[in-house]
């Protein structure tokens, strides 16, 4: 059976939605998204509290000082060449980064070689050939862990390395070894 809503009844249909909308913003929303209980019952629903725990699960990344660490670095990779940019992190010390080129996709290797290790072992994390990236990073064991770009254009690439976390900063060089 179906019911034809005449153009009255439909205003009237509207104008109830958009108030229940209202009320369930006002007295749900605000409180478990916003923290704000303008009429109390978020709290004695127990929504404000929703609002607070996601305030207090913003992760802070310290270095080894217990200091949070954030740099900007300006990499330039020479044309028809390669070089490494190293930090050196702890076991499970954490970072964020994100990178990009200032121009067309670029090999890269991220990788880390642990510290002490006279074999010249290293584990890659990511191989790929890509204009930027962006991710986390947990240090599975403790040494330098960092990114091989290799540019195989005719023209320098800019590398714009945004990082934030838990690191020292190794060194970017080609051809020499990266102490921490």
């Amino acid at each position: 059976m179906e019911q034809n809503l005449s153009g009255p009844a439909l205003i009237k249909a509207s104008i109830i939605a958009v108030l229940l909308a209202a009320v369930v913003f006002i007295t749900i929303v605000m409180p478990a998204e916003f923290g704000q209980d303008p009429t109390g019952i978020g709290k004695k629903l127990g929504l404000t509290a929703i609002a607070e725990a996601e305030e207090k699960t913003v992760i802070q990344y310290a270095d080894s000082n217990g200091q949070l660490r954030e740099d900007t670095i300006d990499v330039t990779v020479p044309a028809g060449a390669g070089i490494e940019y190293k930090l050196f992190m702890d076991q499970f010390q954490k970072v964020e980064y994100e990178w990009l080129s200032a121009g067309d996709a670029i090999y890269f290797d991220l990788h880390g070689e642990p510290e002490g290790d006279t074999t010249g072992y290293f584990e890659s994390y990511a191989i790929a050939t890509l204009p930027e990236m962006k991710g986390s990073f947990t240090a599975p064991f403790t040494g330098t862990h960092g990114w091989y770009w290799k540019n195989t254009s005719t023209e320098d690439v800019e590398i714009l390395l945004q990082l934030k976390g838990q690191y020292r900063l190794a060194k970017a060089l080609p051809n020499q070894e990266d102490t921490p």
